[in-house]
Protein backbone atom coordinates (compact mmCIF):
# COMPACT_ATOMS: atom_id res chain seq x y z
CA UNK A 1 0.00 0.00 0.00
CA UNK A 2 1.32 3.44 -0.94
CA UNK A 3 0.72 6.18 1.61
CA UNK A 4 0.26 9.65 0.18
CA UNK A 5 1.98 12.31 2.23
CA UNK A 6 -0.41 15.20 2.84
CA UNK A 7 0.70 18.67 3.67
CA UNK A 8 -0.22 20.07 7.07
CA UNK A 9 -3.23 22.32 6.35
CA UNK A 10 -2.26 24.56 9.28
CA UNK A 11 1.25 25.16 7.94
CA UNK A 12 1.60 28.77 6.87
CA UNK A 13 2.86 29.30 3.33
CA UNK A 14 5.08 32.35 3.10
CA UNK A 15 6.42 34.57 0.34
CA UNK A 16 9.62 36.43 1.22
CA UNK A 17 10.31 39.92 -0.11
CA UNK A 18 13.68 41.69 -0.15
CA UNK A 19 14.58 45.10 -1.55
CA UNK A 20 17.94 46.19 -2.98
CA UNK A 21 18.08 49.97 -2.98
CA UNK A 22 19.89 51.11 -6.14
CA UNK A 23 22.86 53.04 -4.75
CA UNK A 24 26.57 52.91 -5.44
CA UNK A 25 27.01 50.78 -2.31
CA UNK A 26 24.10 48.42 -2.96
CA UNK A 27 25.02 44.75 -2.78
CA UNK A 28 22.54 42.31 -4.31
CA UNK A 29 24.56 39.35 -3.00
CA UNK A 30 24.13 40.66 0.55
CA UNK A 31 20.37 41.02 -0.04
CA UNK A 32 20.20 37.44 -1.33
CA UNK A 33 22.14 36.15 1.70
CA UNK A 34 19.86 38.11 4.02
CA UNK A 35 16.79 36.66 2.29
CA UNK A 36 18.24 33.15 2.66
CA UNK A 37 18.64 33.82 6.38
CA UNK A 38 15.06 35.13 6.47
CA UNK A 39 13.94 31.82 4.96
CA UNK A 40 15.69 29.92 7.75
CA UNK A 41 14.00 32.16 10.32
CA UNK A 42 10.60 31.56 8.69
CA UNK A 43 11.13 27.78 8.71
CA UNK A 44 12.24 27.95 12.34
CA UNK A 45 8.98 29.77 13.12
CA UNK A 46 7.00 27.03 11.39
CA UNK A 47 6.30 28.40 7.90
CA UNK A 48 6.91 26.87 4.48
CA UNK A 49 8.62 29.29 2.09
CA UNK A 50 6.98 29.02 -1.35
CA UNK A 51 8.61 31.97 -3.12
CA UNK A 52 11.29 34.66 -2.77
CA UNK A 53 11.16 38.05 -4.48
CA UNK A 54 13.89 40.68 -4.69
CA UNK A 55 13.07 44.13 -6.05
CA UNK A 56 15.64 46.74 -7.01
CA UNK A 57 14.44 50.28 -6.30
CA UNK A 58 15.84 53.78 -6.32
CA UNK A 59 14.20 54.49 -2.96
CA UNK A 60 11.71 52.93 -0.54
CA UNK A 61 8.04 53.70 -1.21
CA UNK A 62 6.53 55.42 1.84
CA UNK A 63 3.05 53.91 1.33
CA UNK A 64 3.76 50.35 0.14
CA UNK A 65 7.51 49.97 0.69
CA UNK A 66 7.81 48.19 -2.69
CA UNK A 67 5.41 50.41 -4.64
CA UNK A 68 1.75 49.81 -5.41
CA UNK A 69 2.50 48.12 -8.78
CA UNK A 70 4.63 45.34 -7.30
CA UNK A 71 2.22 45.07 -4.38
CA UNK A 72 -0.56 44.15 -6.84
CA UNK A 73 1.75 41.70 -8.65
CA UNK A 74 2.54 40.23 -5.24
CA UNK A 75 -1.18 39.79 -4.58
CA UNK A 76 -1.58 37.80 -7.81
CA UNK A 77 1.49 35.69 -7.01
CA UNK A 78 0.18 35.01 -3.50
CA UNK A 79 -3.16 33.83 -4.85
CA UNK A 80 -1.47 31.62 -7.45
CA UNK A 81 0.70 29.89 -4.82
CA UNK A 82 -1.94 29.77 -2.12
CA UNK A 83 0.28 31.70 0.28
CA UNK A 84 -1.28 33.25 3.38
CA UNK A 85 1.75 35.09 4.77
CA UNK A 86 4.11 37.67 3.29
CA UNK A 87 7.37 38.44 5.12
CA UNK A 88 9.50 41.49 4.34
CA UNK A 89 13.24 41.48 5.07
CA UNK A 90 13.18 45.08 6.31
CA UNK A 91 11.19 46.79 9.05
CA UNK A 92 7.80 48.12 7.91
CA UNK A 93 5.79 50.99 9.36
CA UNK A 94 2.26 50.41 10.58
CA UNK A 95 0.87 52.28 7.56
CA UNK A 96 2.90 50.20 5.10
CA UNK A 97 1.76 46.98 6.77
CA UNK A 98 -1.91 48.02 6.61
CA UNK A 99 -1.68 49.10 2.95
CA UNK A 100 0.08 45.90 1.91
CA UNK A 101 -2.44 43.71 3.71
CA UNK A 102 -5.32 45.51 2.00
CA UNK A 103 -3.78 45.05 -1.47
CA UNK A 104 -2.45 41.49 -1.11
CA UNK A 105 -5.25 40.01 0.97
CA UNK A 106 -2.71 38.25 3.20
CA UNK A 107 -1.10 38.82 6.55
CA UNK A 108 2.07 40.91 6.24
CA UNK A 109 4.91 40.96 8.79
CA UNK A 110 8.51 42.16 8.69
CA UNK A 111 11.86 40.68 9.75
CA UNK A 112 11.63 42.16 13.24
CA UNK A 113 8.20 40.63 13.90
CA UNK A 114 9.49 37.27 12.65
CA UNK A 115 12.55 37.32 14.92
CA UNK A 116 10.37 38.30 17.86
CA UNK A 117 8.07 35.38 17.04
CA UNK A 118 10.99 32.92 17.04
CA UNK A 119 12.12 34.31 20.40
CA UNK A 120 8.56 33.92 21.72
CA UNK A 121 8.61 30.23 20.76
CA UNK A 122 12.04 29.67 22.32
CA UNK A 123 11.35 31.47 25.63
CA UNK A 124 10.96 28.91 28.41
CA UNK A 125 11.70 30.64 31.69
CA UNK A 126 9.62 33.45 33.16
CA UNK A 127 12.51 35.88 32.67
CA UNK A 128 12.92 35.09 28.98
CA UNK A 129 9.17 35.33 28.43
CA UNK A 130 9.09 38.76 30.06
CA UNK A 131 12.04 39.94 27.95
CA UNK A 132 10.39 38.82 24.72
CA UNK A 133 7.03 40.31 25.68
CA UNK A 134 8.70 43.63 26.46
CA UNK A 135 10.38 43.65 23.04
CA UNK A 136 7.10 42.80 21.31
CA UNK A 137 5.16 45.52 23.10
CA UNK A 138 7.79 48.15 22.28
CA UNK A 139 7.68 47.04 18.66
CA UNK A 140 3.87 47.18 18.46
CA UNK A 141 3.24 50.41 20.35
CA UNK A 142 4.24 52.85 17.57
CA UNK A 143 2.34 50.75 15.00
CA UNK A 144 -1.10 51.03 16.58
CA UNK A 145 -2.09 54.02 14.43
CA UNK A 146 -0.96 52.48 11.17
CA UNK A 147 -2.63 49.11 11.73
CA UNK A 148 -5.89 50.52 13.03
CA UNK A 149 -8.23 47.79 14.27
CA UNK A 150 -6.13 44.95 12.87
CA UNK A 151 -4.30 44.54 16.15
CA UNK A 152 -7.55 44.29 18.08
CA UNK A 153 -8.51 41.00 16.50
CA UNK A 154 -7.85 37.65 18.10
CA UNK A 155 -5.42 35.97 15.74
CA UNK A 156 -2.99 33.10 15.46
CA UNK A 157 0.11 32.33 13.46
CA UNK A 158 3.61 33.66 12.95
CA UNK A 159 4.08 37.20 14.20
CA UNK A 160 1.15 37.08 16.62
CA UNK A 161 2.58 35.06 19.52
CA UNK A 162 3.32 36.71 22.82
CA UNK A 163 1.15 39.36 24.42
CA UNK A 164 -2.57 39.00 23.72
CA UNK A 165 -4.25 41.05 21.04
CA UNK A 166 -7.70 41.94 22.33
CA UNK A 167 -8.87 45.52 21.87
CA UNK A 168 -8.23 46.29 25.54
CA UNK A 169 -4.63 45.04 25.37
CA UNK A 170 -3.75 47.11 22.32
CA UNK A 171 -4.89 50.34 23.90
CA UNK A 172 -1.88 52.62 24.25
CA UNK A 173 -2.39 53.27 27.93
CA UNK A 174 -2.62 49.57 28.71
CA UNK A 175 0.51 48.74 26.69
CA UNK A 176 2.50 51.51 28.38
CA UNK A 177 1.39 50.26 31.81
CA UNK A 178 2.39 46.73 30.86
CA UNK A 179 5.78 47.91 29.55
CA UNK A 180 6.37 49.79 32.80
CA UNK A 181 5.45 46.73 34.89
CA UNK A 182 7.73 44.41 32.91
CA UNK A 183 10.63 46.87 33.06
CA UNK A 184 10.30 46.99 36.85
CA UNK A 185 10.39 43.20 37.07
CA UNK A 186 13.41 43.00 34.77
CA UNK A 187 15.15 45.73 36.77
CA UNK A 188 14.82 43.48 39.81
CA UNK A 189 16.37 40.67 37.76
CA UNK A 190 19.20 43.00 36.70
CA UNK A 191 19.89 43.97 40.33
CA UNK A 192 19.85 40.33 41.42
CA UNK A 193 22.36 39.46 38.68
CA UNK A 194 24.52 42.43 39.72
CA UNK A 195 24.58 41.18 43.33
CA UNK A 196 25.48 37.67 42.14
CA UNK A 197 28.29 39.04 39.94
CA UNK A 198 29.58 41.15 42.82
CA UNK A 199 29.71 38.03 44.95
CA UNK A 200 31.71 36.24 42.25
CA UNK A 201 34.22 39.08 41.79
CA UNK A 202 37.67 38.09 42.96
CA UNK A 203 36.56 34.49 43.32
CA UNK A 204 36.36 32.94 39.85
CA UNK A 205 36.99 34.44 36.41
CA UNK A 206 34.00 34.36 34.04
CA UNK A 207 34.00 33.49 30.35
CA UNK A 208 31.05 34.45 28.12
CA UNK A 209 30.36 32.87 24.76
CA UNK A 210 29.18 35.20 22.02
CA UNK A 211 28.55 34.64 18.36
CA UNK A 212 26.11 34.58 15.50
CA UNK A 213 23.03 32.46 16.05
CA UNK A 214 23.55 28.78 15.20
CA UNK A 215 27.36 29.11 15.35
CA UNK A 216 27.45 26.22 17.84
CA UNK A 217 27.89 28.04 21.16
CA UNK A 218 25.78 25.59 23.17
CA UNK A 219 27.49 22.59 21.57
CA UNK A 220 30.90 24.09 22.32
CA UNK A 221 30.02 24.78 25.94
CA UNK A 222 28.81 21.18 26.29
CA UNK A 223 32.12 19.99 24.82
CA UNK A 224 34.08 22.14 27.29
CA UNK A 225 32.02 20.79 30.16
CA UNK A 226 32.44 17.20 29.01
CA UNK A 227 36.22 17.58 28.85
CA UNK A 228 36.87 19.88 31.80
CA UNK A 229 33.92 19.71 34.20
CA UNK A 230 34.33 17.93 37.53
CA UNK A 231 31.01 16.10 37.19
CA UNK A 232 28.98 14.60 34.32
CA UNK A 233 26.84 17.01 32.29
CA UNK A 234 23.77 16.77 30.11
CA UNK A 235 21.95 19.11 27.76
CA UNK A 236 20.09 21.80 29.68
CA UNK A 237 17.29 21.95 27.11
CA UNK A 238 16.21 19.78 24.23
CA UNK A 239 17.17 22.34 21.57
CA UNK A 240 20.75 22.94 22.75
CA UNK A 241 23.25 21.43 20.36
CA UNK A 242 20.70 21.18 17.54
CA UNK A 243 20.70 22.99 14.21
CA UNK A 244 18.16 25.58 15.34
CA UNK A 245 18.25 29.36 15.51
CA UNK A 246 18.19 30.94 18.97
CA UNK A 247 18.20 27.59 20.78
CA UNK A 248 19.46 29.30 23.95
CA UNK A 249 17.64 32.28 25.49
CA UNK A 250 18.29 31.45 29.15
CA UNK A 251 22.05 31.42 29.78
CA UNK A 252 23.39 29.76 32.91
CA UNK A 253 26.85 29.63 34.46
CA UNK A 254 28.78 26.38 34.71
CA UNK A 255 32.22 25.75 36.15
CA UNK A 256 35.11 24.14 34.27
CA UNK A 257 38.69 23.42 35.31
CA UNK A 258 41.55 24.55 33.05
CA UNK A 259 44.59 22.28 32.43
CA UNK A 260 46.62 23.52 35.42
CA UNK A 261 43.76 23.53 37.89
CA UNK A 262 42.34 27.03 37.57
CA UNK A 263 38.54 27.04 37.82
CA UNK A 264 36.45 29.41 35.68
CA UNK A 265 32.75 29.96 35.03
CA UNK A 266 31.44 29.70 31.46
CA UNK A 267 28.12 31.12 30.24
CA UNK A 268 26.29 30.85 26.94
CA UNK A 269 24.43 33.91 25.62
CA UNK A 270 21.67 34.83 23.19
CA UNK A 271 22.83 34.44 19.59
CA UNK A 272 23.26 37.57 17.49
CA UNK A 273 21.86 38.01 13.99
CA UNK A 274 21.97 40.57 11.20
CA UNK A 275 19.43 43.36 11.74
CA UNK A 276 18.93 42.24 15.34
CA UNK A 277 15.94 44.27 16.56
CA UNK A 278 17.01 47.03 18.92
CA UNK A 279 13.98 46.16 21.05
CA UNK A 280 15.55 42.77 21.77
CA UNK A 281 18.95 44.23 22.67
CA UNK A 282 17.19 46.57 25.10
CA UNK A 283 14.90 43.87 26.54
CA UNK A 284 17.74 41.36 27.02
CA UNK A 285 19.97 43.93 28.70
CA UNK A 286 20.02 42.02 32.00
CA UNK A 287 21.12 38.86 30.20
CA UNK A 288 23.66 40.57 27.94
CA UNK A 289 25.30 42.27 30.93
CA UNK A 290 27.02 38.91 31.48
CA UNK A 291 28.98 39.73 28.31
CA UNK A 292 29.94 43.19 29.55
CA UNK A 293 31.10 41.90 32.94
CA UNK A 294 32.96 38.81 31.68
CA UNK A 295 36.75 38.55 32.03
CA UNK A 296 37.07 36.83 28.64
CA UNK A 297 34.87 36.39 25.57
CA UNK A 298 34.82 33.34 23.31
CA UNK A 299 33.66 34.56 19.89
CA UNK A 300 32.28 31.39 18.33
CA UNK A 301 32.25 31.47 14.50
CA UNK A 302 30.55 29.04 12.15
CA UNK A 303 33.54 28.39 9.89
CA UNK A 304 31.39 26.34 7.52
CA UNK A 305 29.21 29.32 6.62
CA UNK A 306 29.98 31.01 3.30
CA UNK A 307 29.28 34.37 4.96
CA UNK A 308 31.21 33.82 8.20
CA UNK A 309 33.15 37.09 7.78
CA UNK A 310 29.92 39.09 7.52
CA UNK A 311 28.58 37.26 10.57
CA UNK A 312 31.75 38.13 12.50
CA UNK A 313 31.24 41.81 11.64
CA UNK A 314 27.66 41.64 12.93
CA UNK A 315 28.97 40.30 16.26
CA UNK A 316 31.58 43.08 16.41
CA UNK A 317 28.83 45.70 15.90
CA UNK A 318 26.65 44.26 18.67
CA UNK A 319 29.62 44.05 21.05
CA UNK A 320 30.37 47.70 20.30
CA UNK A 321 26.74 48.62 21.04
CA UNK A 322 27.02 46.77 24.36
CA UNK A 323 30.29 48.52 25.26
CA UNK A 324 32.22 45.23 25.19
CA UNK A 325 34.24 45.73 21.99
CA UNK A 326 37.55 45.99 23.89
CA UNK A 327 37.07 42.90 26.02
CA UNK A 328 39.83 40.26 25.76
CA UNK A 329 38.58 37.53 23.44
CA UNK A 330 39.48 34.34 21.66
CA UNK A 331 38.00 33.70 18.22
CA UNK A 332 36.83 30.08 18.02
CA UNK A 333 36.40 28.80 14.46
CA UNK A 334 33.85 26.04 15.00
CA UNK A 335 32.51 23.26 12.73
CA UNK A 336 35.96 22.61 11.27
CA UNK A 337 34.85 19.04 10.52
CA UNK A 338 32.75 20.57 7.70
CA UNK A 339 35.56 22.79 6.42
CA UNK A 340 38.65 20.58 6.12
CA UNK A 341 41.80 22.44 5.10
CA UNK A 342 39.99 25.56 3.90
CA UNK A 343 41.95 28.72 4.67
CA UNK A 344 40.16 31.04 7.09
CA UNK A 345 40.67 34.77 7.43
CA UNK A 346 42.36 35.56 10.78
CA UNK A 347 40.39 37.85 13.12
CA UNK A 348 40.77 41.50 12.02
CA UNK A 349 41.71 42.56 15.57
CA UNK A 350 44.61 40.04 15.67
CA UNK A 351 43.07 38.31 18.69
CA UNK A 352 44.13 34.70 19.36
CA UNK A 353 42.14 32.09 17.48
CA UNK A 354 41.58 28.35 17.75
CA UNK A 355 40.04 25.86 15.31
CA UNK A 356 37.65 23.31 16.80
CA UNK A 357 34.83 20.95 16.01
CA UNK A 358 32.63 21.04 19.09
CA UNK A 359 30.46 18.24 17.72
CA UNK A 360 33.49 15.97 17.10
CA UNK A 361 35.20 17.11 20.33
CA UNK A 362 38.37 18.07 18.45
CA UNK A 363 40.52 21.09 19.31
CA UNK A 364 38.94 21.44 22.77
CA UNK A 365 42.23 20.94 24.64
CA UNK A 366 43.86 23.65 22.49
CA UNK A 367 41.01 26.01 23.38
CA UNK A 368 41.33 25.24 27.10
CA UNK A 369 45.07 25.97 26.94
CA UNK A 370 44.46 29.28 25.15
CA UNK A 371 41.81 30.22 27.73
CA UNK A 372 44.28 29.45 30.50
CA UNK A 373 46.91 31.63 28.83
CA UNK A 374 44.46 34.55 28.50
CA UNK A 375 43.15 34.22 32.07
CA UNK A 376 46.47 33.58 33.75
CA UNK A 377 46.93 35.96 36.65
CA UNK A 378 50.10 38.11 36.60
CA UNK A 379 52.92 36.76 38.77
CA UNK A 380 55.33 38.91 40.82
CA UNK A 381 58.95 37.88 41.30
CA UNK A 382 59.70 37.88 45.02
CA UNK A 383 63.17 37.68 46.59
CA UNK A 384 63.63 37.62 50.36
CA UNK A 385 65.63 36.18 53.27
CA UNK A 386 63.87 34.17 55.95
CA UNK A 387 65.49 33.71 59.39
CA UNK A 388 65.68 30.06 60.42
CA UNK A 389 63.46 30.67 63.44
CA UNK A 390 60.70 31.89 61.10
CA UNK A 391 61.04 29.13 58.51
CA UNK A 392 57.32 28.27 58.77
CA UNK A 393 56.56 30.96 56.18
CA UNK A 394 58.56 28.93 53.64
CA UNK A 395 55.85 26.27 53.54
CA UNK A 396 53.29 28.94 52.56
CA UNK A 397 55.53 30.12 49.71
CA UNK A 398 55.96 26.54 48.50
CA UNK A 399 52.17 26.11 48.58
CA UNK A 400 51.20 29.39 46.90
CA UNK A 401 54.25 30.22 44.79
CA UNK A 402 55.60 28.97 41.49
CA UNK A 403 59.19 28.20 40.42
CA UNK A 404 60.35 28.42 44.03
CA UNK A 405 64.14 28.48 44.42
CA UNK A 406 65.73 28.10 47.86
CA UNK A 407 69.33 28.34 49.10
CA UNK A 408 70.32 27.77 52.72
CA UNK A 409 72.87 30.29 53.96
CA UNK A 410 74.57 30.58 57.33
CA UNK A 411 72.16 33.07 58.87
CA UNK A 412 69.01 32.79 56.73
CA UNK A 413 67.17 31.04 53.94
CA UNK A 414 67.29 32.89 50.62
CA UNK A 415 64.10 32.42 48.59
CA UNK A 416 63.18 33.35 45.04
CA UNK A 417 59.62 32.68 43.80
CA UNK A 418 56.81 33.89 41.59
CA UNK A 419 53.61 34.67 43.50
CA UNK A 420 50.14 35.98 42.69
CA UNK A 421 49.07 39.44 43.79
CA UNK A 422 46.57 38.15 46.38
CA UNK A 423 49.24 36.11 48.21
CA UNK A 424 51.76 38.94 47.90
CA UNK A 425 49.36 41.38 49.58
CA UNK A 426 48.80 38.84 52.36
CA UNK A 427 52.56 38.63 52.92
CA UNK A 428 52.89 42.42 52.90
CA UNK A 429 50.24 42.91 55.55
CA UNK A 430 51.48 39.91 57.55
CA UNK A 431 54.97 38.42 57.67
CA UNK A 432 56.61 41.13 55.49
CA UNK A 433 54.94 44.05 57.26
CA UNK A 434 58.00 45.06 59.30
CA UNK A 435 60.64 43.57 57.03
CA UNK A 436 62.85 45.67 54.80
CA UNK A 437 65.07 43.02 53.24
CA UNK A 438 62.98 41.83 50.28
CA UNK A 439 62.58 42.65 46.57
CA UNK A 440 59.52 42.55 44.34
CA UNK A 441 59.82 42.66 40.56
CA UNK A 442 57.12 43.73 38.08
CA UNK A 443 54.44 41.18 37.20
CA UNK A 444 55.11 38.79 34.33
Amino acid sequence: MILERRENPRLEKAILVGVAVATENSDRVAVEESLQELAQLAETAGAKVVDKIIQRRRKIDSAYFIGEGLARDLAARREQLGANLIIFDEELSGTQTRNLEEVTGARVIDRTALILDVFAQRARTKEAQLQVELAQLKYRLPRLVGTGLSLSRLAGGIGTRGPGETKLETDRRHIRRRISAIEKQLEQVRRKRAVQRQGRKGALPTVAMVGYTNAGKSTLRYALLKVAAAKPVKWENEDAGTNKLFATLDPTLRGIILPHGQKVLVSDTVGFINKLPHQLVSAFKATLEEVVEADLLLHVVDASSSSYERQMNVVYRVLKDLGAADKPRITVYNKMDLVGDTLLVPPPDNSPYVRVSALRMSGIQDLLSEMEKMLREPLYRLELEIPYDQASVLSQIYEKGEDVSVSFEDNAIKVKAFVKEEFLQRLKTGWLKNKADFKIASPT
